[in-house]
């Protein structure tokens, strides 16, 4: 019974020693947790401040610009989607001046694919990098559009990497299939026949239904599935 009292007892004096050190390490930092403390509540009511008076407004000011820019997309009047003209601004000035916005973001997006269509290849590889976008098929198409870029640029290396980014962006059955089959394409033209057959078999499996799929078992039988 005694021996059980003194395990007891020093499992208290233990404990207390814990604290006691504790308590010692907190007085002897009193000053610097309570300066790091203040640093964070300052962050806090910093990014809620920049959020909530700063970001939001100017995020919806981007959404109200963008749509004559969008407008001119559709009907293929890029250089004035691209630069706008004396009433309405362009996706170059939009991305430009409203970058941390969604706004920003989807403007830099379409800046990008025009100069893609134009032949501009470094300006689009610039533009889609800044296309901070997280929707599924957005995303993907962004990143998938680098790789175009790398492709008449001539390096496959990079390309593929950012085919494999898209595919693995989102699993959806618009732009897996095709950017699959891209990759398969640069796979194939380095010789590396296994990765092919393994997107193409992918596509066959896995979007039946997508036009990528209507011809993949001649590319199959190319690669030696």
């Amino acid at each position: 019974m005694s021996k059980k009292t003194n395990k007891k007892e020093d499992s208290i004096v233990d404990v207390q020693q814990v604290y006691s050190k504790t308590e010692k390490i907190v007085d002897e930092h009193k000053n610097t947790i309570l300066i790091a403390a203040g640093i964070l509540v300052v962050l806090f009511v910093g990014y809620f401040a920049v959020t909530r008076f700063y970001l939001d407004p100017k995020s919806q000011e981007g959404m109200d610009l963008i749509w004559k820019a969008e407008y001119w997309f559709e009907i293929d009047s890029l250089d004035k989607a691209l630069y706008g003209d004396e009433s309405y601004y362009g996706f170059e000035y939009i991305a430009s001046e409203y970058s941390t916005t969604n706004a920003g973001s989807l403007a830099a997006y379409y800046a990008g694919v025009i100069n893609l269509q134009q032949g501009e290849f470094e300006r689009a590889i610039a533009y889609l990098k800044a296309a901070d976008l997280e929707d599924n098929v957005a995303g993907a198409m962004a990143k998938g559009a680098i790789g175009d870029a790398y492709v008449e640029l001539g390096n496959y290396k990079e390309a593929l990497s950012y085919f494999e980014k898209a595919i693995s962006h989102s699993d959806n059955s618009l732009s897996s299939p095709m950017f699959l089959k891209k990759a398969a394409l640069i796979y194939e033209d380095l010789g590396d026949f296994k990765n092919a057959l393994k997107n193409y078999q992918l596509i066959k499996d896995k979007y039946p239904t997508s036009p990528e799929a209507n011809n993949v078992e001649s590319y199959i039988a190319r690669v030696g599935g």
